[in-house]
């Protein structure tokens, strides 16, 4: 083989973790590989005369005519392996270098493991979770100091973290334990140098703007109490460890952090749940760590938990799981926010708020009506003598829908005065501007209420005794009645499962969205892909099938592509890097929502930064 030959067959691997310089890649691919450079490889070994299981990871260089043999001894059971011996082969001279790490202190360390073995590795699934992990602690951020051991300790310890048995260990404590193992819960309460995630879902959704006063139950060392206090937020805490004579108090909000994993008893963890429920006057957030089974697998199991080498005991959950649980524990709906993360609201007006503005969508109005020639009817004048006053009450009544009532615009006594009474304002107004933009926007917000109701009855939520007020204006002014209203909602929803009427929407959503992919499988439409940006422009159906299935996931706070699947019942989401500044982004993340399972999983491609799908028709969606 030569240099040529070499460089074309790298070039075109389709395996492995790619850098820069080099692809690194993992024995069990070597089936995988042209037969040609899978033959030098072992030739090389052969000729060098090292034994077969001295080498586990082979590095191609991707600029020179070279490799190297590398030795991880521990590749499957450490998360970040150490390097025993190398062993760098230069192919154009016929020389090699040995390397010897094995006494070394500070040996260079592997990351990213699930990026040297195919996906039908045994491993792989765990080896992409241990990676996930360091991404959402921020331990990838600058890649400088992290292929070497003590280096890579020292970021995990300077973010709040710490490695136990192979995974990045952060939890908050609770309860003093009772139980004859004697499980040391305070060793779970680790320094954080940044907001909780529970934490930075309530900033997002603006609950953290000094409105509400908040209690953190469960605070451990009080690092979030911290940042929000200096943030002039009204925030206290309790932890049995380490604020244990902190009073327990009422508050707005209230969060349970990462609290329950470390509970042994499933009975103390509901009690936990109802505790910090009992304290909340608006909302409780819920969040707990997420594990599969091949990670729980390796460790003593214990009770439905499992107990790691630090005598700490672990409970994770699944997604579906942990809303089961929680739904079980409170008997109120569970709101899926985020991975691992759900809200819970006592304020039933608040939650309402909530779960409409996720599906409220806005128009800009353009004027379309001309000027008013003084000399014509009084109407007329009375329009170009107080314009910005009906102009402004023309918009609350295209936001609205419908006529506002008395207490939904601001300046109702002044429109009175003028002309007599708020009907009558409406009256002129429709006559004056004309009913095609009213018509729009009777249509959009009968649409959107149509698909709060329907995604409403897709989480299973009760029926409110007490509606907000302007709701039962919507209601009326729309349905008539409320039984109506949710009547066409149901079957709104019940058609998400007509695999008919989904193929109609999306043939149809193809054809009238700015910008879409419809793929085929078998000459059958099997997929309608679009920009997160076009999401209100989908029909009602379309808006509940992506709607429903979201609230399994979240927000689509780092998404940007929402593909529908026709015929299987499931969504996929796609976040990409740099996708606004760059022309072919790479793929970061890929979410499938399985609304019949009612689960979500998750697909990091991040992790693999360096091999990740690149999106190569970006102007096929924007």
């Amino acid at each position: 083989m030569d240099a040529a030959l070499f460089k074309t067959l790298v070039d075109k691997l389709e395996v492995g973790k790619k850098l820069p310089d080099a692809i690194y890649i993992h024995d069990s691919t070597l089936p995988q590989l042209p037969d040609k450079l899978r033959n030098v490889i072992l030739a090389i070994g052969k000729a060098l005369k090292i034994p077969r299981e001295h080498w586990n990871l082979i590095k191609l260089s991707r600029k020179q005519f070279s490799l190297s043999l590398l030795h991880y001894p521990t590749f499957e059971e450490e998360s970040y392996p150490s390097l025993k011996q190398s062993v760098t082969v230069d192919l154009q001279k016929l020389s090699h270098k040995v390397t010897d790490y094995s006494n070394y202190d500070n040996p260079p360390i592997l990351h990213r493991k699930e990026t040297m073995v195919l996906p039908d590795h045994p491993q792989y699934e765990e080896f992409k979770q241990i990676t996930e992990e360091g991404e959402q602690a921020g331990l990838y951020e600058s890649s400088r100091h992290i292929g070497f051991k003590a280096s890579w300790e020292a970021l995990i310890n300077a973010h709040g973290y710490e490695l136990l048995d192979g995974r990045l260990f952060r939890n908050s404590a609770l309860l003093l334990n009772k139980d004859d193992k004697k499980i040391e819960r305070d060793k779970t309460a680790i320094v954080r140098h940044e907001l909780s995630a529970p934490m930075k879902v309530l900033a997002k959704h603006g609950f953290l703007e000094g409105q509400y006063s908040i209690f953190d139950y469960g605070c451990g060392r009080g690092d979030d109490l911290r940042e929000l206090e200096a943030h002039g937020l009204d925030v206290l805490g309790w932890d049995p460890n380490f604020l244990p004579d902190a009073d327990k108090v009422n508050a707005d909000l209230v969060n349970i952090g990462f609290v329950i994993n470390v509970i042994e008893e499933r009975n103390e963890r509901m009690e936990a749940i109802q505790g910090a429920w009992a304290l909340t006057d608006k909302l409780l957030v819920i969040s707990a760590m997420l594990a599969n089974e091949s990670y729980l697998a390796k460790f003593t199991p214990y009770k439905d938990g499992i107990i790691t080498s630090r005598n700490t005991f672990q409970k994770y959950f699944t997604q579906s799981e942990l809303k089961m649980f929680i739904e079980l524990s409170l008997d109120e709906a569970a709101i899926a926010v985020a991975p691992g993360v759900y809200f819970v609201f006592k304020d039933k007006y608040l939650e309402q708020d909530y779960l409409q503005n996720r599906h409220k969508r806005t128009r800009t109005w353009e004027q379309k009506s001309k000027p008013i020639d003084i000399k014509e009817a009084n109407t007329q004048l009375l329009f170009t003598k107080h314009g910005e006053l009906f102009e402004e009450y023309w918009k609350t009544c295209l936001l609205l829908g419908r006529a506002p009532a008395k207490d939904e615009f601001s300046k109702a006594d002044e429109l009175i005065e003028l002309v007599g009474t708020m009907k009558k304002a409406f009256r002129l107004c429709l006559n004056f501007y004309g009913s095609d933009d009213f018509n729009i926007a009777q249509q959009m917000r009968t649409e959107d209420l149509l698909v709060y109701f329907a995604v409403g009855h897709f989480g299973q939520r009760k029926a409110y005794k007490y509606q907000p007020e302007q709701t039962k204006r919507d209601i009326k002014a729309f349905f008539d009645t409320n039984k109506n209203a949710q009547t066409l909602a149901k079957e709104l929803l019940f058609q998400i499962a007509d695999v008919e009427m989904i193929e109609a929407e999306c043939l149809e959503a193809h054809k009238t969205l700015p910008k879409s992919v419809l793929a085929e499988e078998y000459g059958k439409p099997h997929s309608l892909t679009f920009h997160k940006q076009y999401l209100d422009l989908l029909s009602p159906l379309l808006r509940v099938y992506v709607s429903s299935a979201l609230q399994l996931y979240g927000e689509l706070e780092d998404i940007q592509l929402i593909k529908i699947h026709i015929n299987s019942g499931k969504l996929t989401l796609l976040g990409y890097d740099n996708f606004e500044e760059s022309n072919a982004p790479t793929l970061k993340e890929r979410v499938k929502i399985k609304m019949a399972d009612q689960d979500v999983d998750f697909f990091d491609y991040h992790l693999n930064e360096h091999s990740a799908p690149v999106l190569e028709n970006k102007n096929e969606f924007v």
